[in-house]
């Protein structure tokens, strides 16, 4: 049984996170929280601060010393949610590593994972789809985070399809890639569970069910 170590070592851990002895803010994540459901579920520009620091219980002042304006909690809520879908990430490769899986295993999990997010968590579509339509300078803070995002999903999903012995594992992962995309905006306007279909078609694209 081939081992997953390597790809266990490029998913996880999650980046960003604070060190053990780093004293978190709680009215900086209690307003990060509050941005994120807000942005989230009522667009952005919908979405005045103002009302963030109202349902946060934190004044301006507080804001500021955390972020110098709107656009600053924008990225850090973005950055709030790479962090999560690296989590599932990191999730699938724990489990596998307790299994002790097989690469094509540990794919296939990560799939399932990215299943269960469309319909337990994004289920009004992908947050950082949304962002770039509000956000269209691709120069900008705000696009700079959605791209990083992408490239680091598009990069990991190659990784683990060569590892799972994809004949052509850049082609496999932007076909993964394209259907998560579709399966996250799909569900959101067609308010149907589409990760069912999105599961069965990845697992075909990855060649799981040969």
């Amino acid at each position: 049984m081939h081992s997953v170590k390597r790809g266990i070592r490029r998913i996880g851990p999650v980046p960003d996170a604070a060190p053990p002895t780093t004293k978190v803010s709680e009215p900086r994540e209690r307003l990060l929280r509050t941005a994120t459901r807000l942005f989230y579920e009522e667009g952005i520009h919908g979405v005045g601060v103002d009302r963030v620091l109202a349902e946060a219980g934190v004044t301006r002042a507080t804001m500021y010393r955390h972020f110098p304006g709107k656009e600053a909690l924008v990225v850090a809520y973005l950055e709030h949610e790479d962090a999560v879908i690296r989590g599932l990430f990191a999730a699938a490769a724990e489990e596998a590593a307790a299994r002790d899986a097989t690469p094509a295993e540990l794919l296939a999990l990560v799939i399932d994972g990215v299943a269960q997010d469309a319909t337990r968590l994004h289920t009004r579509g992908c947050p950082f789809i949304n962002a770039s339509a509000e956000y269209p300078d691709a120069e900008g803070p705000v696009r700079a985070v959605v791209r990083t995002h992408r490239e680091w999903f598009r990069g990991t999903l190659t990784e683990l399809a060569t590892a799972a012995g994809s004949p052509d594992p850049a082609a496999t992962a932007a076909s993964l890639v394209l259907l998560r995309d579709a399966m996250l905006v799909g569900g959101y306007l067609d308010g149907q569970d589409v990760a069912t279909d999105f599961r069965a078609t990845a697992r075909k694209v990855a060649g799981l069910d040969a």
